[in-house]
């Protein structure tokens, strides 16, 4: 077996914000084995990017000189050696970084795809839903414009926030205004509709929200509760038959396990790049199969990223939909790829080439290296499309 030999943690981002605030940077990783093989993985960011960055160069002291086809041993020891791994996004997310780029150069070793190696494709593409389109949109006319523009590119589903600077609380005016901009939608395009909440809410302003948006059947309505307040999304599903997803900010496959045994949620989110890599969002999405709830992967960073979560769009069983910024990233962002999946008519395709499938525009990666921090706007949170937070 080859070993890890060389290791490259880098940031990439671009003055000024141009892209959704919380992947405005993004972290690569670039991974090499004795024998010349390179892997690349990719980490999450979000007002974290130096925090998840130092935590990557703790990790390297685990996997590097360690055998790369290891791939489960390697993160149990950084496992045993990380005190507060299961609930710290710092190490989770770096973690999952160096566990994308080994089934890269597993793969690649192998001359097979990454899904190959999960047990070969139960589909051959993966139906995308666009996010991050709906910049600067306040009231339902300018909504719907901009979703008329997803629908003629080919997209089949959207995912959009409708509470603009409502936070905690709602009241009936900010009910009305939500439900106005979603009914205006359902009316007036062909699109499946999902609806973000962005865990904003408390108990009862997440219940008074999903119940003046229920009737409009949207395909999901992520998470609608503060995430720290299970107890509120438990009281939420006895008034609701509304369809509950969350995830992305469950950290271990374990951690999904009470939302399932309570009956707390349709869909899942993990994110490949926080929750310790491919094979344990695998597991999750194992273990919501057993429950008969179905997968639906965070995606929100980075063209790595997707490209290690489309493997497991094409290998999951249960996997239902899989969410898209593809279109509406930088420039540099969408060109850090030469290839290696595709999106036409609203579903992705993957290459087919061993590993991960990609090539890395090595000049992208030399232009926009930076050590800076995101770039933060006191008057919109990090986490909303940006130009949305408004009366």
């Amino acid at each position: 077996m080859s070993k890890i030999s060389e290791i490259e943690i880098m940031e990439l981002g671009e003055e000024g914000e141009k892209s959704s605030p919380w992947s405005s940077t993004i972290l690569i990783l670039k991974m090499t084995t004795s024998d010349g093989i390179i892997g690349y993985g990719e980490a999450p960011t979000t007002l974290m990017t130096r925090p998840v960055y130092e935590q990557m160069k703790e990790v390297e002291r685990i996997f590097k000189g360690a055998e790369v086809h290891n791939i489960k041993l390697n993160v149990r020891e950084f496992y045993k050696h990380s005190f507060y791994l299961p609930v710290s996004m710092e190490s989770t997310s770096a973690l999952s970084a160096y566990e994308i780029a080994s089934w890269d150069i597993v793969g690649k070793e192998l001359g097979a795809p990454i899904y190959d190696l999960l047990g070969g494709k139960v589909r051959e593409k993966a139906k995308a839903y666009a996010n991050g389109w709906y910049n600067d949109c306040v009231t339902p006319d300018q909504f719907l414009k901009n979703a008329k523009d997803i629908q003629k590119m080919g997209f089949k589903a959207i995912k959009f926030d409708p509470f603009g600077n409502y936070y905690d609380y709602i009241d009936s005016k900010g009910t009305e205004r939500a439900r106005k901009i979603v009914e205006t939608l359902d009316q007036n395009t062909d699109l499946d509709l999902l609806i973000e909440f962005h865990g904003r809410f408390s108990g009862n302003s997440a219940i008074r929200a999903v119940e003046a948006l229920e009737d409009l059947e949207p395909f999901f309505m992520e998470e609608p509760v503060h995430p720290d307040q299970m107890e509120s999304l438990a009281r939420l599903r006895t008034r609701s038959t509304a369809k509950i997803a969350l995830g992305e900010r469950v950290l271990n496959k374990n951690l999904f396990l009470p939302y399932f045994v309570r009956d707390l949620v349709d869909i899942i989110q993990p994110d490949v790049t926080n929750i310790g890599g491919i094979m344990e969002a695998r597991e999750a999405s194992s273990m919501a199969e057993a429950f008969g709830i179905e997968v639906a992967f965070h995606n929100a960073f980075g063209p790595i990223q997707t490209a290690a979560t489309l493997h497991l769009d094409l290998a999951v069983p249960n996997f239902i939909i899989q969410e898209s910024f593809d279109m509406f990233w930088p420039d540099w962002k969408k060109s850090l790829l030469k290839g290696g999946y595709s999106i036409e008519n609203g579903y992705f395709k993957l290459s087919g080439k061993p590993g991960l499938g990609i090539e890395v525009n090595e000049k992208i990666i030399e232009e926009f290296k930076t050590d800076a921090m995101e770039s933060i706007n006191k008057d919109e949170p990090s986490w909303v499309v940006k130009g949305t937070y408004k009366e």
